[in-house]
């Protein structure tokens, strides 16, 4: 997730059968062996369209956002979730996670009605049969500053999430951490929440550009990963900052199963042929 984040207004979805999933993701038609999504707001499309725009891409799914800070979230609309439930059906897209970006804007720390926004969110991801909610700790809910960790704010998310949590595990759903830390201070976050509903959404792109070992870092963290974005800023991949291939490497060897979440960067402005050099580049990376 970057530092800002448009909201969308627009999340629904549908439940597909594990069977399903299979043949999507293993079946003749899909010889990659890691299921590969994109981010709506990367895709720049709102609501269950970016499914279709996902299928013309060639992805197996789409990460959405869960809405703007509103009373009552985006996400929590049933008729919206029956719409993505439609979407879901024509596209044959699953929807892998949903994005809480909105507490960058009203961060989990401070803002009084996060914790119910995250207890809808779950609710709405059963719904939805994603597995993972991203909670971003970006712009206002950096959880550091100039002086180093905000100790105050860390405390205050840990005994939030700590009620969140079983909720989530109750559910099957992960709740993913991502923010600006070092993979040692998340996994001091996760110990102090100490449910493993609680996991790390890892960002290549953030960690390399906030100067952290990320091979060093995904082999530390392991199976505490829940999901991984895939970015460079505004360059295709394999052509910026990040060094991809080590990447691949610490991926393969902690034996991570999850999705890879596109949220790249569109360097022509053309959604799919951009997206499409993006995803043919991860299928080669990581075969």
């Amino acid at each position: 997730m970057s530092l800002t984040r448009r909201g969308f207004l627009t999340i629904t979805g549908a439940s597909i059968t594990t069977s399903g999933l299979s043949r999507l993701l293993f079946g003749d038609e899909k010889k990659n062996n890691y299921p590969i999504a994109a981010c709506d707001w990367s895709l720049w499309t709102e609501g269950p369209s970016a499914l279709d725009i996902g299928k013309q891409i060639g992805l197996d799914g789409v990460e959405i956002s869960a809405g703007k800070p509103e009373d009552k979230i985006a996400i929590a609309n049933i008729e919206l979730q029956e719409q993505y439930k439609v979407k879901m059906k024509e596209t044959g897209l699953l929807i892998p996670s949903i994005a809480m970006g909105l507490l960058n804007e009203a961060p989990l720390a401070s803002e009084p009605r996060a914790v119910n926004w995250i207890l809808d969110t779950i609710d709405s991801a059963k719904s939805l049969d994603a597995k993972v909610i991203l909670l971003a700790f970006f712009g206002k809910g950096d959880l550091r500053d100039k002086d180093g960790l905000k100790e105050k704010d860390v405390a205050e998310v840990v005994s939030r999430l700590k009620e969140c949590a079983p909720k989530a595990k109750e559910k099957g759903i992960i709740l993913g951490i991502e923010n600006t830390l070092s993979a040692q201070q998340n996994m001091d976050i996760l110990e102090k929440i100490g449910n493993d509903a609680c996991e790390v959404y890892y960002d290549v792109g953030n960690s390399t550009y906030n100067g952290y070992d990320v091979p060093t870092e995904i082999r530390m963290l392991k199976n505490k990963i829940c999901q991984i974005h895939f970015k460079d800023g505004a360059f295709y991949l394999g052509k910026g900052k990040v060094k991809m291939e080590p990447i691949a490497e610490a991926i393969k060897e902690i034996n991570y199963k999850g999705w890879f979440v596109l949220e790249t960067g569109l360097p022509t402005m053309n959604k799919v042929n951009d997206f499409k050099k993006n995803l043919d580049y991860i299928h080669q990376l990581l075969g």
